[in-house]
């Protein structure tokens, strides 16, 4: 996309929420990216305006790079809507719901080829999330059926306050060392916790 942020603009806003949720005036979760800017600059060089994006709780960046103004955005997150942002006009959808964004986003992308729309879609999904089946039969229905989308592994190493690959007991994600169709995968350190803006408690 055109007029891109950058890295560090994307950092001073997620340093903005960090102390507004300090300050207390914001009450409900907050969910904050860092030390993936790189990465998600470079994903978003092949994502075009007409494009849909499907994301989880956590999506600050995703909707800062598909357009939408900080001040609005920054104002729908104080209301509480950290964790479900959602802009039909900028065609961005966040879920809080694990794994709830997935088949939406699928069927998002068997319309645009039933319709024989130039346009795709993208995917956003956590390390544990793609571990699940949910997952893993949407990217096989995907890849079968040659649809428009890219799903994004954003892979932090964490599955709330534990380990993700101790949760599932594997010594790798699945897709983590796979060049697979239709698969973007990054690793990325953060020093936010799952959370909130505090210190992360491991288990």
């Amino acid at each position: 996309m055109k007029n891109l942020l950058t890295k560090q603009e994307l950092i001073d806003f997620e340093l903005d929420i960090a102390d507004t949720f300090n300050s207390g005036l914001i009450k409900a979760p907050i969910h904050l990216y860092s030390g993936n800017e790189d990465q998600m600059i470079d994903i978003f060089k092949n994502i075009n305006e007409d494009d849909w994006l499907f994301c989880s709780w956590r999506s600050h960046y995703q909707c800062l790079l598909k357009g939408v103004p900080k001040d609005i955005l920054k104002q729908d997150i104080i209301e509480g809507k950290s964790i479900t942002l959602c802009y039909p006009e900028f065609k961005i959808y966040s879920s809080a719901i694990v794994t709830g964004n997935i088949p939406i986003a699928t069927g998002t992308a068997f319309d645009i080829k039933r319709r024989g729309k130039d346009n795709h879609v993208w995917c956003f999904v956590g390390d544990m999330t793609s571990e699940t089946g949910t997952f893993y039969e949407n990217h096989k229905y995907a890849v079968n059926h040659h649809l428009p989308i890219t799903y994004v592994i954003e892979d932090n190493g964490k599955s709330v306050c534990s380990d993700t690959l101790a949760v599932w007991n594997i010594e790798d994600l699945t897709y983590s060392k796979k060049d697979l169709p239709k698969v973007i995968y990054y690793k990325y350190e953060t020093k936010y916790p799952h959370a909130g803006s505090g210190k992360r408690i491991q288990f």
